[in-house]
């Protein structure tokens, strides 16, 4: 790979549209005291992604970028991994495929670095989500981003730091938790994780098909693993109890149903109630500030009947996949 003071991790995967944004980019980024590469990896056998880097190559043989691809598809985290263990950078910085880095990002990263002057340590820079003043439910969920502690969206470490922790966690095989994972992990090692407010990145919200939520809570298997692998950083950082509100729903509905066969007329229009209006909170929550249209509001509507049974069901079959109690 030659030498270079930073090493750029991007996990991809059959994205060259978004990946071919995310490049230009870092090919004008503005680093005068810095040399920086960068490893685009991705996440199985990918032949557009190839030929783009390839074309990348051809046009700006100045611009050192380089591509890997796994032989089968592991998760972002194993791409990373493989990504920063082949990098010749002494600092390691990651972001996505969907990202736009701006023209000081490298450089904010590199000053931060040196002043700090540590041999293990990670940083964390500023992300930008540009929304509507009235998103979508997909959008304002992704604008969160913005007040994430740690994500792998816009990171650092020095290389000594992803040498002694081991890197990303392999068990996590989606874009989900992964990043607090590692976060916690330097944490648990007493390394220090700066806040680099000047190392800026865009990260748009893409557009997303009808029930999209629903699809998403297949995600909530994977933090029973993260409150297993650390249970009290996740109580701090994550998700101080359960959605009291989802086993509120659920239960209720059971015992309406329960009542309405055996009978218990009372009982039954007790529990439907408690049922509604639970129901009636959690759609709330979800419609406010957001998109007033019509077909947004039916979608809200409509997957909010689903998500409180999905969520719990995925909850509960990874607190049974990887033995933890976890609601």
């Amino acid at each position: 790979m030659g030498t270079a003071s930073i090493s750029v991790i991007i996990p991809t995967f059959r994205r060259p549209a978004l990946l071919s944004r995310c490049l230009e980019a870092i090919r004008q980024q503005h680093c005068p005291d810095c040399s920086f590469e960068v490893l685009v990896v991705s996440d199985g056998p990918d032949d557009a992604t190839h030929a783009l880097v390839r074309d990348i190559n051809q046009a700006h043989p100045e611009f050192p970028l380089h591509f890997h691809a796994l032989p089968a598809k592991r998760g972002p985290a194993a791409a990373r991994n493989y990504g920063w263990k082949k990098s010749a950078g002494e600092l390691i910085i990651f972001t996505d495929d969907d990202c736009i880095p701006e023209a000081h990002w490298l450089d904010a990263y590199w000053t931060a670095y040196h002043l700090r002057n540590q041999h293990y340590i990670g940083f964390t820079g500023k992300v930008i989500v540009p929304v509507p003043e009235r998103p979508t439910d997909y959008q304002k969920n992704v604008a969160h981003l913005s007040t994430a502690e740690f994500i792998t969206a816009n990171c650092a470490c020095s290389k000594a730091a992803l040498d002694r922790i081991g890197g990303f966690d392999e068990d996590f095989p989606i874009a989900w938790r992964e990043d607090s994972e590692l976060q916690f992990r330097l944490l648990k090692e007493n390394l220090p994780i700066i806040h680099v407010p000047d190392a800026v990145i865009c990260h748009p919200a893409r557009a997303a098909s009808w029930g999209t939520s629903i699809r998403d809570q297949q995600k909530s298997m994977f933090n029973a693993l993260l409150f297993k692998k650390h249970p009290d950083l996740y109580r701090e950082k994550i998700a101080k109890s359960p959605v009291w509100n989802y086993y509120t729903i659920i239960i209720a509905s059971i015992i309406a149903v329960i009542a309405f066969i055996s009978g218990s007329k009372v009982l039954a229009f007790t529990a439907l109630s408690i049922w509604a209006v639970a129901l009636i909170l959690f759609i709330s929550k979800r419609l406010k500030g957001t998109d007033m249209s019509f077909s947004h509001r039916a979608e809200m509507v409509i997957t909010s009947l689903i998500i409180p049974y999905l969520s719990v069901f995925w909850t509960l079959r990874g607190a049974l996949r990887y033995k933890v109690f976890f609601l």
